[in-house]
């Protein structure tokens, strides 16, 4: 069930009312919520219903009993704990790219794995709801959250705005608002209609657009394409991928504001970043924080060293990398990310007195002009490119015959202008000055409700007009 469609407006124009009704926290109202959500989830298909539950019944009887030990035994609970959602996910996910790569690596001694090749579905939304499993198992052990009863836990990972595609919302975020969620006031209604009808522009329209227009043609077939249109293709990618998963984010934000849920944000204009850094400080956030929380942070962070930091640094991105999906170029592209934050803070270490204080040159640095800092972006946004070369191909041949192919000439048929717009407006628009966006939905949200209704409505019919006929699967839904 996908969010910008009739199907899903009918489900939420049922549930919404129905929740209100039943009045939250009420425990009517959370096993209403919770049965919604797996109808939701079964709606793709229900058989791995049953993995979802069962998954969160193992995952709160774990949580229960770490709460109940101590130091030591819960160290262990903790472990096995891990080791489940490890297991789930990996079986899912990772055993077909498991037993392809052992088999790739034994061929040359005329050597098999063994193991059976097997027709797995990858169920939707697996990586995101066993990232927050894990999560509440590992802040049940560090006392950051007291264990939660088996309804407020089931909510928890099912809740449906957020269960296919995220954001990753912690425990210590959302469990709270089910024991004393604050009231939908008249403001959360019109920021959620604004950030629904945002999202729903940059997937049905931006996003779609440009994967028909010039993405999806390019990527199959990069032969048959001039370097002008292998650029394109890759700065649409860019822009596709942003306007899909922050699209998505956007609805799911405001879908929960509606259900009285408020989850944290996850997007803030990336391609402005300055630095490979700041790109992740700045990209699917709830992510990157989980990565810095419950894997960096653990593996040392940056306190035992440089070496071990940039060790740290390319394990953690590596480990996002796979994350995303079970193939060597998701690999390659998480090593290409921590290569690139290990050798940026490198670089930036080179400018410390032996006191380890910044040298006079790094002082100076830090007061960049305004065309430092434009340099900065750009160099930012190239790499950033650069990477989803390897997290778009499907293969390493196909990334390759990608990059060779800009310097390729020709004609050029699939640069049209509505192509250039669009890459070039969505670039523009992240380059503003931050706080624009939240300006103009503050004044937004002061105009009569009835004008609201009226505008967003002629806005959904105007996105409806301009997006094709149906609507793809949000890219994130296959992680």
């Amino acid at each position: 069930m996908l969010f910008p469609t009739a199907t899903f407006a009918v489900f939420f124009l049922v549930v919404m009312p129905l929740a209100a009704w039943l009045k939250a926290p009420s425990p009517g109202w959370k096993r209403f919520v919770l049965a919604a959500s797996y109808v939701f989830y079964a709606w793709w298909d229900w058989r791995f219903v049953f993995l979802l539950g069962g998954s969160t019944v193992v995952n709160w009887m774990l949580g229960q009993a770490i709460a109940r030990a101590g130091a030591s035994a819960g160290r262990w609970w903790l472990g096995l704990a891990v080791a489940f959602n490890l297991a789930v996910l990996g079986f899912f996910k990772y055993y077909g790219f498991f037993v392809a790569s052992a088999d790739a690596a034994l061929r040359p001694w005329g050597l098999a794995s063994g193991l059976p090749y097997l027709d797995i579905v990858l169920p939707v939304g697996i990586s995101f709801y066993t990232f927050q499993g894990i999560s509440y198992v590992v802040d049940v052990y560090r006392r950051q959250v007291p264990a939660a009863t088996l309804l407020d836990f089931a909510i928890y990972p099912a809740f449906f705005p957020h269960l296919v595609a995220g954001p990753i919302v912690r425990a210590a975020e959302f469990l709270p608002q089910l024991r004393a969620p604050d009231p939908l006031r008249r403001r959360d209604v019109s920021r959620a209609g604004w950030l629904i009808a945002q999202g729903a522009f940059k997937k049905v329209v931006v996003s779609t657009f440009l994967a028909g227009a010039i993405v999806d043609p390019v990527f199959a077939v990069p032969a048959d394409h001039s370097g002008l249109e292998i650029a394109l293709a890759i700065y649409g990618y860019a822009v596709q991928i942003y306007a899909d998963f922050s699209g998505y984010t956007d609805m799911a934000i405001g879908i929960a504001l509606l259900m009285g849920i408020r989850f944290p944000q996850n997007f803030d204009r990336p391609y402005a970043a300055e630095s490979i850094a700041d790109f992740w400080r700045r990209w699917h956030m709830t992510l990157s924080r989980w990565l810095r929380d419950y894997l960096y942070i653990p593996l040392g962070g940056s306190r035992h060293g440089a070496a071990r930091t940039y060790r740290n640094l390319v394990l953690t991105m590596t480990l996002g990398g796979l994350w995303h999906g079970a193939a060597a170029t998701f690999v390659a592209w998480g090593v290409f990310h921590g290569l690139g934050l290990a050798v940026e803070r490198w670089w930036r270490g080179r400018g410390r007195d032996t006191d380890g204080g910044p040298t006079l040159a790094r002082r100076s640095a830090g007061a960049r002009s305004a065309v430092g800092r434009g340099a900065a972006r750009i160099a930012t946004f190239h790499f950033v490119c650069l990477g989803w070369v390897l997290f778009r191909a499907e293969t390493f041949d196909g990334a390759v015959a990608l990059l060779q192919g800009l310097a390729r000439p020709g004609p050029a048929p699939l640069a049209t202008a509505a192509v250039a717009a669009a890459i070039g407006a969505s670039l523009a628009v992240q380059q503003l000055p931050p706080g624009w966006s939240a300006r103009l939905e503050a004044r937004f949200a002061h105009l009569p409700l009835a004008f609201q209704g009226a505008a967003l409505g002629l806005f959904f019919a105007f996105t409806a007009a301009l997006g094709p006929e149906g609507v793809a699967p949000f890219i994130y839904f296959q992680f």
